[in-house]
């Protein structure tokens, strides 16, 4: 199987978006992806793009996408944060996967970042057994917050 790992281009994003919602079919989320090709168009190759992908491609076929971009941390500097690997249901099993997470930490290791961090639902048993063949390090202690866009549309400061 030849699979090539490259950046992420322009006209890659109709096949990502069809990554992203099977991602979220996977996480038991399906109704919860409202990005769209215009966004990630904007978002990843307009003026100032904020996120970077890599894709895994077979055949001219996007077959998995891993999509990054920078966090601060105030007491590292700048991390890579990963905020997905998706690989196609038929082609998991095959590397792809470890080798999207590859390229992805050989970046954080080029760009000398202070670390790379991603997250992972903790009943994804696969992800997290993936990620143990790493020695990554798992936090107990922190728990994410978020405000959803409805709540930023209604917010009024305390």
């Amino acid at each position: 199987m030849d699979v090539i790992i490259r950046e992420g281009k322009k006209e890659d994003i109709p096949q990502v978006l069809e990554l992203v919602n099977e991602l979220a079919e996977y996480e038991r989320a399906p109704r919860e992806v409202t990005n769209t090709e215009e966004e990630m168009l904007r978002d990843g190759f307009g003026v100032n793009p904020v996120y970077g992908m890599f894709v895994a491609e077979l055949d001219k076929e996007i077959v998995g996408m891993a999509i990054h971009y920078i966090r601060y941390s105030t007491w590292k500097g700048r991390c890579l944060y990963l905020e997905d690997i998706v690989v196609k249901e038929n082609f998991r099993g095959k590397q792809i996967g470890r080798m999207l997470f590859n390229e992805v930490a050989l970046l954080a290791k080029r760009k000398n970042y202070a670390a790379l961090v991603w997250q992972i639902l903790d009943w994804n048993e696969p992800a997290l057994n993936f990620y143990r063949k790493y020695n990554a390090e798992f936090d107990d202690e922190w728990v994410t917050g978020k405000l959803t866009k409805a709540q930023l549309t209604n917010f009024q400061p305390l």
